[in-house]
């Protein structure tokens, strides 16, 4: 079969293979047809190192399918059902998962140390998948949490959003922040999570939404999702002062993931306020604060972490309120390419020119 793989953390472009093949099929795993998939920015964060991953791998986290065939011991799923790819599964025995913060489960993370796919040409040589899942292939075979069924009436490339970028931003606004009706909001980073957020922010009632990203046409499309105003990140300034008196907004969500980033959302908040931290970064990029303003200004640094709730619960919301038009999830697929295509999708990705695209396989 047909898979993108990156050799060697830190190049820039990914060769697609076609002696690729998906491993460690057996008990309690499921094998995947992928149908389509998305590309985040954490694909590209684990491509660069920012985000640690073991290499040669197989990136793509963000994807949906059809079930081929399951393992000794899997009930939820059976073949020819329809999945949405969970990254982070929640095992349900942990202590976070007792204590109800399945999103903290750190189960899902062990796979990631595990190679789930096998090179057939030359000598059999193991791959990893990105986040053990590895998305940007035409199979993938997961651990059965990681099959979430999702109805019939729901396309695949809608799906394969739900499965990180959508649950990521709604989930930011709709999980973490405990935002009152009529805030004020500051979005810093407008891609396919930061328009998610948007949108949770609109659906919570926000009174006043700053979209703030340096690309020309995110801007545009972030008013069209529910942004009040959308300014350069230059222009942050003059939209504190219009809107908030200069005080700083009830909420400003990072979704960057740069310390440079995260101390602007910091200073643009008011005091008293929340920022919510959804962009992930590097292990070795601090975000400084001193003691004195962390004391005296009292605002709520909240990291949000998957959408920072229930998974599975948070992709039903996120279908409900898809199926009811409240939410604009096509809208977010700006570019499709095939998988033959995807250093085009990358391109798209590192340009700002896409929000989502869509690598259909």
């Amino acid at each position: 079969m047909r898979a993108a793989v990156l050799h060697e953390i830190g190049q820039d472009k990914l060769e697609v293979l076609d002696d690729i093949e998906a491993a460690g099929f057996g008990p309690g795993k499921v094998r995947i047809r992928v149908r389509a998939t998305g590309l985040c920015h954490s694909d590209l964060s684990a491509m660069n190192g920012v985000l640690p991953q073991p290499a040669p791998f197989v990136p793509g986290h963000e994807g949906a399918g059809e079930v081929l065939e399951v393992g000794e011991g899997v009930s939820r799923v059976r073949p020819g059902d329809r999945v949405v790819v969970c990254w982070l599964p929640a095992c349900g025995a942990c202590p976070a998962c007792k204590r109800g913060q399945t999103e903290l489960c750190l189960a899902g993370f062990m796979n990631a140390a595990t190679p789930n796919f096998r090179r057939t040409a030359g000598g059999s040589a193991d791959l990893y998948g990105f986040a053990g899942t590895g998305t940007f292939a035409e199979e993938v075979v997961v651990d059965a949490g990681c099959a979430v069924p999702i109805p019939d009436d729901v396309p695949f490339d809608i799906a394969a959003l739900i499965g990180c970028g959508v649950t990521t931003g709604l989930g930011a606004a709709l999980n973490t922040a405990d935002m009152a009706a009529g805030s004020s909001v500051a979005v810093i980073g407008c891609g396919g999570v930061g328009m998610s957020v948007i949108q949770g922010a609109r659906l919570r009632g926000a009174a006043e939404i700053v979209a703030v990203d340096p690309v020309a046409s995110r801007r545009d499309a972030a008013l069209r999702f529910g942004a009040t105003r959308a300014v350069a990140p230059d222009g942050l300034p003059d939209a504190k002062q219009q809107v908030t008196g200069g005080e700083g907004f009830d909420h400003v969500f990072e979704v960057v993931g740069k310390s440079a980033t995260a101390r602007t959302a910091y200073e643009n908040t008011r005091r008293g306020g929340t920022l919510v931290v959804v962009g992930a970064g590097a292990l070795d990029d601090f975000l400084q604060l001193n003691m004195f303003e962390l004391f005296f200004d009292e605002k709520r640094i909240l990291p949000s972490l998957y959408g920072g709730g229930d998974v599975l619960r948070s992709y039903e919301r996120t279908i409900a309120l898809w199926r009811a038009g409240r939410i604009d999830l096509a809208g977010l697929i700006t570019h499709r390419v095939p998988l033959a295509g995807i250093n085009e999708a990358l391109e798209q990705m590192r340009t700002g020119t896409a929000l989502r695209t869509c690598i259909e396989i």
